[in-house]
């Protein structure tokens, strides 16, 4: 959140004011903390404010006493929890979790499920509002405040307590259910309109609240009341119930499955994956069965989410601001993309003029003060950018003296902040584990905004000082401040207890947010992604400077998320996040619960589009994956601008060159340098940039490369690849469309992508591919598993995994030498192999492959099956019939209940359900000379094999003549008696005929073999 100047366009519906007021110094004894040759306090300096409420006043997180002793996430979607802004309100603001929202009030928490948006702002927001369908909590609950009481990566636990009663619920993104633990009261959820009630089963109940769908669920035992509006439930001593937002009124037998499976924990782990240049990450959920044995659930994925997922997805749907959610079973999913490289700068190219290079850099340094009078740590930051993009400019126009005054100039001005003492310091937080720059600046310090923003600037700074000057970055030197500004920021560790996890970044939502306290109510908002993937940039380059394979690859995962996330919500990309009757191409701002074409300080088109591009860096050629979206962007400017940009020409032509860079050069001849450049530009910078693109082309990302600062150009089919090696040694990079190019050490370099494959990759520098595994071994084969035994690969540098291969698909990654694939089907023929893989993730080659065919019957497919004895069903009749003896119904009647029934079954069966068809049979049957021997028949399916019968057909009864012979009992001529369940497509499943005497004393004979043939509704 940037507030620069003034808020505009926004409105006071989307907003809550904030007017900040004045604290006492209260300054006590500082201590120093030594960071190598830096330093920080522990102390604010003497009239600055911290974290502070909207009118001036100190405050404290507001958590309980069980997690007073951890870092508390700032910046997140639900901080006004455990950061309050207002004194009024001791609860929460609006929180969005989605495809919920929330909002803690003192009997409880409200939820809301918003799906009907609003365009508001003359036309230039949309929102999807918080509005309460209902107030979870218990009865006569009145809590003075709510506190966080437990937080995990993207879920987060309100607690209530008001002396003789409390509650605790669990709630988080993509969850469709709150889980509420509960004492001193009943169950009560309160209806904001009258609730009707479509499904009522005791202890759960189905209930429409202004026209959405809830299931609530209450312990076995007990029973939901409806009284009003009021709906409560007894919970004994159980103290637990829960409830789910419906995708539709038929989910709630789904949904009644998990609904004791409370979700205690979510986390996500990623693996960046160098030789295959893609990223994955595994959301994960943690459950806890309060009763019964299911710990599934079901979780609603975001659109960044589902493009980059394989995993099978359920039809359930869910609205949201972020366009439609899809839904999964299961407790986790895993999303794999596309790495698209970063560079220090753009590599040397024929159509940069060299000397008039070196004048605009000359000029930097002469004219005026480089910084231009920064004082506070946004500005400072962006003054420390825009001078570090010029050291690798400097270098490749041979001007070592320019370069090293840069140098000197970044790294003296970075010292000063990171030493206490100064004009300037950093200081750190003891009660919000944060550290704080001061001068502070847009409320970086009394509302935790915009760390990551500000803080990106210095580590990209810092990640080119280091390529110059790696002793300037040790720890022992400067660099152990610049971890600090990392880990304040951008933390890796959950256990840190100086920092929280990954402060500004949202996992799940997939971009950083920027209020860090999220007291709106259209909940958090950024303004800024791009100054955002500035810092998931920096992370890769300073991690790759520094050896820090761990820090780069979460920079790796982190800008890849963003990335999609940024062109989804922010570039609505694909056309299918915005509403229809919002008009515009862009957003300035996310808010979670939608979007603003607008920014913090100004409604100019220029700064709406051009503030989630600037910084304009290597990082930003990620944004060249969707031209099309830039072009958009750019046309969309222009037209609310009534032309091109006159404010940030500059900013505007840099993205013009990331999709069409010849009209971007024209631009840039047409004004010659006669323009006053944006605040963190540079002409010589611009130029480069513009100069650069338009003789190598720009970039393709739709080529990859086994390192993360390597990126390919195109020029009218012409390739130019580019590629910075960090190491000593020299190495290859090799590219996803067989591009090589060989980078000397510590250096960028270009090319062809034709050179000769050097024995050292620069994606795992100093390495070499693992060797072949040993051909797997089957063994212990059974009707559904197969285990694969191998002898182990040889790597220089050890191997850390190996992935296994059924066929053409990988299903599964071990650690050892040894793996039991599940899940098989019975009598099918299946090939293995693996491959190694080595901790630098360079995949080496296929062993040799096994074939393995499992035990028991194969498949059985087809749609008739004949009745043979000895109970089984067959695809095949037999060469004779014989003949079956079906017991007596014993005098009574047993119409519709088999009694003693012959029964016939097959297994393993697959077939696709042929819509419109149903069940038939034919059955020879016959009772000699006897009347009225009423023979009847059930057929059932047990869809997937699990020994539930999913559909359950019977059929009426056939009563025989007196003349001994076979008559034919048909369902045709019959016609059914009863039927339950629905049938689907068989997968593995079950199909049963059962036959038995319905009526009579004695028994009769069922022709089986031949003759008797069942026809089952499936191809």
């Amino acid at each position: 959140m940037k507030s620069r100047r003034k808020l505009s366009l926004l409105t006071t519906a989307a907003l809550a004011a904030t007017a900040l007021g004045t604290l006492g110094s209260g300054v006590a004894s500082a201590a120093t903390i030594e960071v190598g040759k830096g330093s920080y306090s522990d102390v604010r300096p003497a009239g600055r404010q911290g974290p502070s409420n909207s009118g001036g006043q100190a405050v404290k997180p507001k958590v309980t006493p069980a997690m007073a002793d951890l870092p508390v996430p700032t910046n997140d979607w639900w901080s006004s929890l455990a950061f309050q802004r207002f004194s009024s309100n001791p609860w929460s603001e609006n929180m969005y979790g989605h495809p919920l929202t929330y909002k803690a009030v003192s009997g409880g928490l409200e939820v809301g499920y918003p799906t009907t948006h609003q365009i508001v702002g003359g036309g230039r927001q949309y929102e999807f509002p918080h509005k309460a369908d209902l107030t979870l909590g218990l009865t006569g609950l009145n809590s003075p405040d709510a506190k966080a009481d437990g937080w995990s990566d993207w879920t987060v636990s309100p607690y209530w307590n008001d002396g003789a009663r409390s509650l605790r619920t669990t709630i988080g993104h993509g969850l469709p259910y709150v889980y509420a633990e509960g004492t001193g009261g009943a169950a009560q959820i309160s209806a904001a309109a009258p609730p009707t009630v479509f499904a009522d089963q005791g202890n759960v109940l189905g209930v429409t609240i202004s026209g959405h769908d809830y299931a609530l669920f209450a312990p076995r035992g007990s029973d939901w009341t409806v009284s009003g509006n009021e709906i409560r439930a007894d919970l004994g001593s159980k103290e637990y119930f829960s409830l789910a937002v419906l995708p539709d009124k038929a989910a709630l037998a789904d949904f009644k499955k998990y609904a004791f499976s409370f979700v205690t924990g979510s986390k996500v782990d990623w693996e960046y994956r160098e030789g295959d240049g893609e990223v994955t990450a595994t959301y994960s959920l943690t459950t806890e069965p309060k009763e019964g044995a299911e710990t599934g659930t079901f979780q609603a994925l975001y659109r960044h989410q589902w493009l980059h997922s394989s995993d099978p997805l359920t039809a359930y749907r869910y609205v949201s601001s972020r366009g439609a959610m899809k839904v999964r079973e299961g407790t986790s999913f895993t999303t794999t993309q596309k790495v698209n490289g970063v560079l220090p700068g753009l590599p040397s190219a024929a159509g940069v003029d060299k000397a008039k290079l070196k004048g605009y850099i000359n000029d930097v340094l002469t004219q005026g003060d480089p910084f231009s009078g920064a004082i506070d740590t946004y500005w400072t930051g962006k003054a420390l950018g825009k001078l570090a993009l010029l050291v690798p400019l400097a270098d490749q126009a041979g001007d070592t003296v320019s370069r090293n005054e840069l140098l000197s100039l970044v790294k003296g001005r970075m010292e000063e902040w990171f030493t206490v003492g100064g004009p300037s310091e950093f200081s750190y937080d003891k009660d919000w584990r944060t550290l704080i720059g001061y001068p502070a600046s847009y409320g970086s310090d009394q509302e935790l905004n915009d760390h990551h923003f500000h803080y990106s600037y210095y580590v990209m700074a810092a990640a080119v000082v280091a390529q110059y000057d790696p002793r300037w970055a040790a720890d022992s030197e400067w660099g152990g401040m610049v971890k600090e500004l990392i880990e304040d920021a951008a933390n890796p560790a959950r256990n840190d207890s100086k920092y929280p996890f990954l402060r500004g970044f949202d996992v799940y939502a997939g971009h950083s947010w920027a209020a860090g306290h999220e007291a709106f109510a259209a909940g958090n908002n950024q303004e800024s992604s791009s100054e955002s993937i500035n810092l998931s940039a920096g992370l890769i380059m300073w991690g790759s400077a520094m050896g820090d394979k761990a820090l780069r690859d979460q920079g790796v995962y982190m800008m890849m998320t963003e990335s999609e996330a940024i062109a989804q919500y922010w570039f609505d990309a694909d056309q299918q996040v915005y509403p229809e009757d919002f008009t515009h191409d862009v957003v300035g701002m996310v808010w979670s619960s939608g979007g603003a074409y607008a920014t913090w300080w100004t409604a100019n088109p220029e700064e709406i589009h051009g503030i989630n591009f600037l910084p304009v860096t290597g990082g930003s050629l990620h944004l060249a994956r969707e031209k099309a979206m830039l072009n958009r962007s750019v046309a969309g400017m222009e037209r609310e601008n009534g032309g091109p940009a006159v404010e940030w020409k500059d900013i505007f032509w840099q993205v013009q060159a990331l999709y069409d860079p010849a009209k971007a050069m024209s631009y840039w001849n047409q004004w010659n340098g006669g323009y006053v450049p944006e605040a963190g530009e540079t002409k010589a910078h611009t130029y480069h940039w513009v100069a650069t693109m338009n003789s190598i082309g720009s970039p393709d990302m739709t080529v990859t490369a086994n390192s993360p600062t390597a990126v390919a150009f195109d020029k009218s089919g012409t390739k130019t690849y580019a590629a910075h090696n960090y190491t000593s040694e020299a190495c290859s990079v090799v590219f996803s469309d067989g591009g090589v190019l060989n980078v000397p050490a510590k250096s960028t370099a270009s090319g062809a992508g034709d050179d000769t494959e050097l024995g050292t990759l620069c994606g795992a520098p100093g390495d070499d591919k693992p060797g072949a595994p040993g051909t797997p071994v089957a063994s212990d084969v059974t009707d559904d598993s197969v285990k694969l035994t191998w002898s182990a690969a040889t790597d220089d540098r050890g191997v850390k995994d190996y992935d296994v291969y059924r066929g053409t698909t990988k299903v599964a990654t071990v650690t050892g030498t040894t793996h039991t694939d599940t899940g098989l089907t019975s009598g099918t023929q299946y090939t293995y192999s693996v491959k190694a893989r080595d901790t630098a993730d360079q995949v080496g080659p296929a062993s040799g492959t096994v074939t393995v065919t499992t035990s028991g019957p194969p498949p059985v497919t087809g749609d008739a099956l004949y009745l043979r004895s000895g109970g089984q069903l067959t695809t095949r009749a037999a060469a004779a019939g014989s003949s079956d003896t079906i017991p007596s119904a014993g005098g009574a009647n047993r119409d519709g209940t088999p009694y003693h029934p012959l029964v016939y079954e097959v297994k393993n069966v697959n077939g696709t359900l042929k819509a419109g068809s149903g069940t038939a049979f034919t059955l020879k049957v016959d009772a000699g000379t006897h009347v009225g021997y009423a023979q009847q028949a059930r057929v059932s399916y047990d869809l997937t094999g699990d020994g539930t019968f999913d559909r359950v057909e019977t059929f009426r009864y056939f009563a025989t003549d007196p003349i001994t012979g076979w008559e034919d009992y048909s369902s045709a001529r019959q016609g059914t008696h009863s039927a339950s369940g629905a049938l689907g497509d068989l997968d593995g499943g079950t199909v049963r005929v059962e036959v038995w005497s319905a009526l009579g004393n004695g028994p009769s004979t069922l022709q089986v073999g031949t003759g008797s043939v069942l026809t089952i509704p499936f191809d």
